[in-house]
């Protein structure tokens, strides 16, 4: 694995000892956790104070995701759900300059003026703009080109966390070659979620840039 590179898990369950263990026993120690903000039933668990504690107090810092919406239309419901995951990040005492990712989910739909709605509303909000995507969707990687051709922001300030492809989890020792999928446009993807749903833990494993590892929690 590259030194630029930083290996972590991200759950839809709560962490707690069983699961962090788990995690160490059979892939290594993760650098980042990614966790959701929010509770969305038979979904995601949200984030608790207790639980992000506990992963602080063992080094592991913080990936916040906010999936609390059904579809990612229109301008203005991109800046309703960025001021919706900054209100949870608040609650939760996450502090300005934290970077926070949309999850935009591959059977959302999505317009270029969600992606703008989101990026300058987090971005003005104080926090970073980030969005987890899978940009070898069609709807989605057309979507975040225009955006970023209409906005600065979105070209200069937004990271992506791209979900493909996934050749499968893996400790990171054996992590593959930095190769996630990318819009056909410029883009800063400096994650990639590139195995999913582990048989030994409930966990994805990632690869991240250490760039964007500085604005985690």
């Amino acid at each position: 694995m590259p030194e630029q590179m930083l290996w972590g898990v991200d759950s839809a369950s709560r962490v707690g000892n069983n699961l962090y263990q788990c995690v160490v026993r059979n892939f290594g120690k993760p650098a980042y956790w990614g966790r959701y903000l929010a509770t969305v039933p038979n979904a995601a668990d949200g984030l608790t104070r207790a639980e992000a504690s506990f992963l602080h107090r063992n080094g592991v810092k913080i990936l916040p995701i906010y999936s609390k919406f059904t579809q990612a239309v229109g301008y203005g419901q991109g800046r309703i759900a960025a001021r919706n995951s900054m209100y949870y990040a608040q609650l939760l005492g996450i502090p300005k300059g934290t970077m926070l990712f949309a999850n935009i989910e591959k059977r959302f739909q999505v317009d270029e003026a969600w992606i703008r709605g989101w990026v300058d509303a987090v971005d003005q909000g104080g926090y970073r703009p980030g969005i987890y995507c899978d940009p070898s969707q069609p709807a989605f990687s057309r979507a975040y080109c225009l955006a970023q051709e209409k906005s600065e922001k979105v070209r200069t300030r937004t990271v992506l966390w791209s979900q493909e492809p996934t050749p499968g989890p893996s400790s990171p020792r054996q992590a593959p070659a930095y190769s996630p999928v990318r819009p056909p446009c410029p883009a800063q993807v400096w994650a990639w979620q590139y195995g999913e749903n582990a048989r030994e833990c409930p966990v994805d494993t990632n690869l991240m840039d250490r760039r964007l590892f500085q604005w985690l929690w």
